[in-house]
């Protein structure tokens, strides 16, 4: 089944925490990343199926504006990423995160 990758970076944590929590909630995805960028932005990184992928992203783009001081820097999904993008990235699924997959 291909799978998709989305990312939404933001300026402070409330936001990332109300993005990744809405994403996971939103669709049949697996939080694969999550780390602080610089300057105080952080970013959250997911995998799923390309249908879920969009409406999840969706979802946490929604959240992230909402909460306190909601300022999302910058949001993307690669639909069917190939393996060299896979291969530099840290958008694996870990042993840590394949046990939350469908």
């Amino acid at each position: 089944m291909p799978e998709a990758v989305g990312v939404i970076q933001t300026l402070g944590f409330p936001p990332v925490l109300a993005a990744a929590d809405a994403m996971v909630k939103g669709g049949r995805v697996t939080l694969v990343y999550f780390d602080l960028a610089e300057r105080g932005e952080f970013l959250v990184a997911i995998r799923g199926p390309i249908s879920e992928v969009k409406p999840a992203v969706e979802a946490g783009l929604a959240a992230a504006m909402t909460a306190f001081g909601g300022n999302v820097v910058s949001h993307y999904i690669v639909p069917n990423p190939p393996e060299n993008v896979l291969a530099v990235l840290p958008v694996q699924h870990t042993a840590k995160s394949d046990r939350f997959r469908s």
